[in-house]
């Protein structure tokens, strides 16, 4: 018979390493199995009710899925994941909705975009990270949206690469780009962008 310690093991493992104290009860396995295994450097607790195991690749795209649930990566942090720019996020950006609050906030590692639920909720995609976990990005059309509606807010030369990536993607998307502009209301901004590029 598998002991509590090997169930949560074997939980870890099915969750690229990550779990949740909720997810332990669902067991029928008692909290202080988690506090056992804290103090022997099994797990390591990342935020309230969320543990990561020892062994587990820091992968901090990941955790801070894990940390703010709704979170999603958005803006320059998008654009990595999009491959239309070459630097690594130095802070993470993030959109979630207007009501929801986070422990991260308080970080200077990040930076929240806060929005209405219907606004929040365009363009959702799963992606993986470079240590192979998925995470919630928006899609290329969002990101290219999002960059636009905070141009004052980002480096030019970067800005201006990332549009340039955009404009040579095969798989871009313009039906798509122009009806998230619609909803966004940059729709003659976008096209001002546009008409320069392609």
């Amino acid at each position: 018979m598998m002991d509590d310690i090997q169930k949560v093991e074997k939980l870890l493992k099915k969750n690229n390493g990550v779990i949740e104290t909720y997810q332990v009860e669902d067991l029928g396995i008692n909290n202080k199995v988690l506090t056992r295994m804290l103090e022997r450097g099994l797990i390591e607790r990342i935020a309230r009710g969320t543990y990561i195991g020892a062994d587990t690749f820091e992968d901090e795209y990941f955790i801070t899925q894990a940390i703010c649930k709704k979170g999603i990566f958005s803006h320059e942090t998008a654009l990595y994941f999009h491959d239309l720019c070459d630097r690594t996020p130095i802070r993470y950006q993030l959109t979630i909705p207007s009501y929801y609050n986070t422990k991260l906030l308080k970080d200077k590692n990040y930076q929240f975009f806060y929005l209405k639920d219907e606004l929040y909720e365009i363009g959702i995609i799963e992606m993986k990270t470079p240590y192979g976990n998925k995470v919630k990005v928006y899609d290329l059309e969002r990101t290219i949206c999002d960059i636009i509606r905070n141009k004052k807010k980002i480096e030019i030369a970067l800005f201006a690469d990332s549009m340039k990536r955009y404009a040579d993607r095969k798989d871009r998307n313009s039906i798509k780009l122009h009806k998230y502009a619609k909803i966004f209301n940059i729709e003659d901004e976008l096209r001002k962008y546009l008409e320069v590029l392609l």
